[in-house]
């Protein structure tokens, strides 16, 4: 095998109250994904599942088949989305919970703490049931860490558990918005050394590019060329490693400056505003040589487009095919390829994002090909 591919997997399919009151009795993501329309010709919506159906992952037996699939198809294991809002409050947590105290299914795990607020445009665009923006807000405090470190230590012990250099891997999806992210970092370190583990394997996630930066004196409208940057400032505060994703540099060097600026300026307006990019053009501007240094592990990405959630406000990529992306983890395959064979970790976005059409889940279109492409690219 040439690469460790970790899926991201998102644990949303399934009700929960917060939910209920937010968007009606029984919402999860797939009533987005139903309702979805075609914005221009030839635009693949809705997206309809194949093999799972439109599964409620309180099921076993659904978990168990995405596991399978997993498999066949090399994927080492998934990364949990793991929801926890401070003061103990987790959302969405039922799946993975039941998947550890179960044992099954018998798949690698790690978790990636989405450490974000969720607000009523979380799931949907412009609607909710009530007006307030709020649902969850993020709490951090020094007291919470231990509680959050101790809520996940028989997680971090199970044998499932995915691993770098021995260490139990954890990805922080914000890694600047943590007060204090070094002193996190190290009283996680040290609460794991103290209760019998070697470590905490860090990864904090990060664009390749950012829409505003000050160079030389001058205000850039998109940088492209700030990888490096972007990699040691996380790198600085104490994760051991990169997740990077190079979306919005892929999609920069197709549309320009110009283009990017009427994306910008219409998500805050009420302008028309999806503007799509090919798919395949923008894989060709995705990854940087950066990717390659051992400490940084890129992503996978086999296709995005969030019309279900944000309807016309969206930047879809047109024209996806499993042949592309193959192609696409063969290039950045070649930029691993000299690391050490613990460090050359994929992370694919994503197993099951529906409502991003970001997925490699089985569907009416494509059937099995996009766990074909994975597999024949990292086997072949």
């Amino acid at each position: 095998m040439k690469a460790r591919v970790i899926a991201f997997y998102l644990p949303q399919y399934h009700p929960i109250p917060e939910n209920d009151e937010w968007w009606g009795p029984g919402f999860t993501e797939w009533v987005n994904v139903v309702k979805a329309k075609p914005l221009f010709r030839g635009h693949y919506q809705p997206r309809i599942p194949a093999d799972l159906g439109f599964y409620d992952l309180r099921l076993p037996e659904i978990r168990q088949q995405q596991a399978d699939l997993a498999m066949e198809a090399g994927v080492e294991g998934f990364c949990y989305y793991h929801y926890w809002f401070g003061n103990g409050k987790q959302l969405l947590e039922r799946p993975f919970n039941e998947v550890l105290a179960s044992g099954k299914p018998d798949l690698p795990f790690c978790l990636c703490w989405a450490n974000h607020d969720w607000t009523n445009k979380t799931w949907q665009k412009g609607f909710s049931l009530k007006a307030d923006s709020t649902i969850m807000k993020m709490h951090y405090d020094f007291e919470d860490h231990k509680k959050h470190f101790f809520s996940l230590l028989p997680a971090f012990k199970d044998k499932r558990y995915i691993t770098v250099d021995g260490m139990p891997l954890f990805g922080i999806w914000a890694p600047k918005d943590v007060p204090e992210v070094s002193r996190f970092i190290q009283l996680w370190r040290q609460l794991a050394v103290e209760n019998g583990l070697p470590g905490i394997h860090f990864c904090g996630y990060t664009t390749n590019a950012t829409g505003r930066s000050v160079k030389g004196g001058k205000l850039s409208l998109w940088a492209t060329d700030e990888a490096a940057e972007h990699y040691q400032a996380v790198l600085d505060l104490g994760f051991d490693a990169v997740i990077s994703t190079g979306l919005s540099r892929g999609q920069s060097m197709c549309k320009g400056k110009i283009r990017m600026l009427a994306y910008y300026l219409a998500k805050h307006t009420f302008l028309p505003a999806h503007n799509r990019t090919d798919y395949e053009k923008v894989m060709n501007n995705y990854y940087v040589e950066e990717d390659g240094w051992e400490n940084v592990y890129p992503t996978l990405m086999p296709q995005w487009d969030r019309t279900p959630r944000a309807g016309v406000r969206t930047n879809p990529l047109t024209n996806a095919t499993p042949e592309k992306f193959q192609r696409s983890i063969e290039h950045v395959l070649k930029l691993i390829e000299k690391k050490q064979a613990q460090h050359k970790i994929l992370f694919l976005k994503s197993w099951n994002e529906w409502g991003e059409g970001n997925y490699v889940e089985p569907d009416q279109k494509f059937g099995h090909q996009y766990l074909k492409a994975i597999h024949d690219a990292i086997f072949q």
